[in-house]
């Protein structure tokens, strides 16, 4: 996932910033007395009317609460979560927090699903050219975001497999691999999640052309998705996703079994 879009005032944020100011004006309300009632600054609400700063899911929770908005606050929420990420993702985005399963592979890095925020931090301020503190800021809280998958209703069913050199690549250091892979383990005790990982010794297998995502919609339909260098893909043609099905088919084959990999991951986490 790259570079988020600059412009902080999309026009959600900009109807979101308008709703929150008619309904402060309505309640007679000054900008500090709402940040009172909120337990935020009257800096931060301005901030956020004028559409300075993003509106978080803890600022909007507090303004739905301060203002008793009955919900119309709140469901600005999925909405603006949205604009957090690169144009080219939120597409995905939407379909993944929607997908009754979703089956990812990935190679070089950790899936975002299953990432840490500090190893979110240390892997984004990798990036060329680089971002500057509020963008990382923001594309690491839009990770964070994507992890109410696993807690949604109806459940959906996460399946994972990851390259042993993934897990391997040291992001961040040792403390942040450290807690990196403790995350992962507590994580696969979801009843709805499974992480295998392909160990380096395997040699070649079906996953060398690269990672790749699979998501079954509400309507029963598999779409594929993948992305490379800041562009996306989204396969929808049945034999297409039919071929990527099998393939991944065959790559969680040739990975270890589930307990396997979380024994390779206690055994990496040993060794820091």
């Amino acid at each position: 996932m790259g570079q988020p879009k600059k412009n902080a005032s999309s026009p959600a944020a900009q109807y979101f910033a308008e709703v929150l100011r008619l309904l402060r004006m309505a309640a007679e309300l000054s900008q500090t007395e709402l940040g009172d009632v909120m337990s935020y600054s009257g800096a931060a609400v301005s901030a956020v009317e004028t559409c300075t700063k993003p509106a978080t899911d803890e600022f909007i929770d507090a303004a739905e609460k301060a203002l008793d908005a009955k919900g119309v606050v709140a469901a600005a929420k999925k909405y603006l979560r949205l604009e957090r990420y690169p144009e080219y993702f939120q597409g995905f985005v939407q379909l993944e927090q929607e997908a009754l399963s979703v089956s990812s592979y990935s190679a070089q890095v950790i899936e975002g699903l299953l990432q840490t925020e500090a190893y979110t931090r240390a892997l984004l301020a990798c990036d060329f050219p680089p971002l500057e503190p509020d963008e990382i800021e923001q594309l690491t809280l839009a990770r964070m975001d994507r992890r109410a998958l696993f807690d949604r209703k109806p459940v959906c069913v996460v399946n994972v497999v990851l390259e042993e050199a993934a897990l391997r690549q040291q992001i961040g250091g040792a403390e942040v691999m450290r807690a990196q892979y403790e995350h992962i383990i507590e994580q696969a005790q979801r009843p709805n999640l499974a992480v295998q990982v392909i160990p380096m010794s395997r040699g070649g297998h079906a996953g060398l052309r690269g990672p790749m995502k699979l998501i079954e919609t509400p309507e029963q339909t598999t779409l594929a998705y993948a992305e490379s260098l800041g562009k996306s893909l989204l396969v929808s043609k049945p034999d297409e996703v039919g071929l990527l099905f099998r393939r991944y088919a065959k790559i969680s084959q040739q990975a270890l079994r589930p307990e396997e990999s979380i024994a390779l991951i206690r055994q990496l986490a040993g060794e820091l």
